[in-house]
């Protein structure tokens, strides 16, 4: 028997635009992705989260699913765009904290409504403000009942894909753009902290996707710092790394004076990891918009198997990662947030279990070396809308079939629910 600490917090997460629909119900107005996803070419075969997975309507029939996987907590987002209505996010957290299900809120999951974008979205300094007055709006409509609350998913996503590449919302291809919408994501976070905590919020976290950097030296500390320590460093060192602010400076300024702010102590770092990033020189290459900078860098081939996305499967790296946030940055308690796979659609599903299954040794091997790891959510609990991927990719431990909407536990759930139920793995 391979055990967790009997308080260790088993998940599954979600994130609004992905699994709701009724985009236009109940005062919600437009967000990004709605106008994104509606723009012919950005969605794999064209598809919306007008409708996604109807969790707007069948909320409750998905947490009797929760329940049934015996989940101690549910990670979902907060969409910014229904913030004139919060009446879902009521009846969603009383519907859980009736089956013994621990709510777990963050605030910005990539949904920012298009009225900000118009003004210039996280390119604008204002938005960071406008973000904490609704973190301050939430809490004080959730905050009796929610105890754990996360400020933003995946900065380097929001900053880089959606203004690097611009393959996700709102399809901004501007390196320039794309530091200077991390650096008010990061701000965002801060002044969202205070305003957090000023409410009374219990418990205040940051989730960053974080993928190691493997292969040469040169290449992996560029791509290390872009990826990793471009957000770890403000928040939990209060600085810039030196190498990384002088990668910014051949793009753009950033505010200096608002680290002490972006520094704000968080009670949990919460951790997506998928996969790695296999780096090597290559004097040819034009680089990686997504890194910008990254010219004379090109991806390496990945190891062994891959997902349905392309990624590679390195459960060690998961591992690897956890030791080195707890050597790098002491005393900041951990949780894996986000970890999960895509595979071909199917209700029996082993590959999926042995994903799980070694991802979730991976962490104990962890936390047996010194990590604090107080939980993990898997993701994802359903199939939902996978951003520019549409609905193809499926990530859902509980499989939805789109034309009828019909959910179906795949095998993986009744192992998932299994390992909550004997609180570890069969050794």
């Amino acid at each position: 028997m391979i055990s967790f600490p009997d308080d260790f917090l088993w998940g599954a997460a979600t994130a609004s635009y992905q699994i709701e629909g009724a985009v236009d119900e109940d005062g919600r107005v437009p967000s990004i992705w709605d106008t994104f996803s509606h723009t012919p070419g950005k969605v794999a075969g064209g598809q919306t989260g007008d409708v996604a997975c109807d969790h707007y309507h069948r909320y409750a029939d998905d947490v009797e699913l929760m329940a049934w996987l015996g989940l101690r907590a549910y990670r979902f987002s907060v969409a910014w765009p229904r913030l004139a209505d919060l009446s879902f996010y009521d009846r969603l957290v009383d519907a859980l904290l009736a089956k013994g299900i621990t709510p777990v809120a963050t605030l910005y999951h990539w949904d920012l409504p298009q009225s900000l974008q118009d003004e210039g979205g996280w390119t604008n300094r204002d938005t960071a403000y406008r973000f904490a007055d609704y973190a301050t709006a939430v809490h004080e409509r959730l905050g009796d009942r929610v105890a754990t609350w996360t400020t933003l998913n995946e900065p380097w996503v929001s900053a880089f894909v959606g203004h690097g590449s611009g393959r996700h919302a709102p399809g901004v291809t501007d390196p320039a753009a794309a530091f200077t919408a991390a650096h008010h994501l990061m701000l965002a976070h801060g002044l969202g902290v205070q305003a957090l905590r000023a409410a009374g919020a219990q418990s205040v976290s940051l989730t960053l996707n974080l993928s190691p950097a493997l292969g040469e030296p040169g290449p992996a500390q560029l791509i290390d710092g872009l990826a990793n320590r471009l957000f770890l460093d403000p928040v939990l060192r209060g600085e810039y790394p030196p190498d990384v602010l002088e990668h910014i400076s051949r793009f753009t300024d950033v505010k200096l004076d608002d680290l002490p702010t972006i520094a704000q102590p968080i009670d949990v770092l919460g951790v997506n990891y998928y996969s790695v990033n296999r780096v090597l020189a290559d004097p040819g290459s034009p680089g990686n918009p997504e890194f910008p900078g990254s010219e004379g860098i090109a991806w390496a081939t990945p190891h062994g198997e891959l997902t349905e996305m392309g990624w590679e499967v390195n459960p060690s790296g998961l591992e690897d990662l956890l030791l080195r946030l707890t050597r790098d940055y002491p005393g900041v308690p951990l949780m894996i947030t986000e970890n999960g796979v895509a595979y071909p659609d199917a209700v029996a599903d082993p590959d999926r279990i042995a994903f799980l299954d070694a991802h979730f040794r991976a962490a104990r091997a962890a936390m047996d070396k010194g990590a604090d790891l107080r939980g993990y959510f898997v993701w994802s609990l359903m199939d939902n809308f996978e951003w520019a991927r549409g609905y193809d990719m499926r990530f859902g431990v509980i499989r939805v079939d789109y034309e009828t909407l019909e959910r179906t536990p795949r095998d993986s759930a009744r192992w998932y629910r299994d390992v909550i139920a004997r609180g570890g793995l069969e050794g």
